[in-house]
């Protein structure tokens, strides 16, 4: 047993929240690597659909910002 390895449960969480930014950009940068299930593209256009017959049902990035900075803070 090594005692010198770490665990990513030890680390602090400005370091646990990069290691999660490093792992998304490298999983961004290979899009068509990412499997997408079929329910979740069933979801998807669903939602598209949704949204193509009622656009006054979708918000704002703002909004959106608004709703979660007021729910949480920040």
């Amino acid at each position: 047993m090594n005692l010198n390895t770490v665990s990513i449960f030890d680390l602090s969480p400005s370091e646990k929240l990069q290691l999660v930014e490093d792992l998304w950009d490298d999983l961004a940068a290979t899009p068509s690597e990412v499997l997408v299930h079929e329910w979740q593209k069933k979801e998807l256009a669903r939602r598209k659909a949704n949204l193509m017959s009622n656009p006054a049902s979708g918000i704002s990035w703002d909004e959106v910002k608004h709703r979660v900075r007021s729910r949480y803070g920040r």
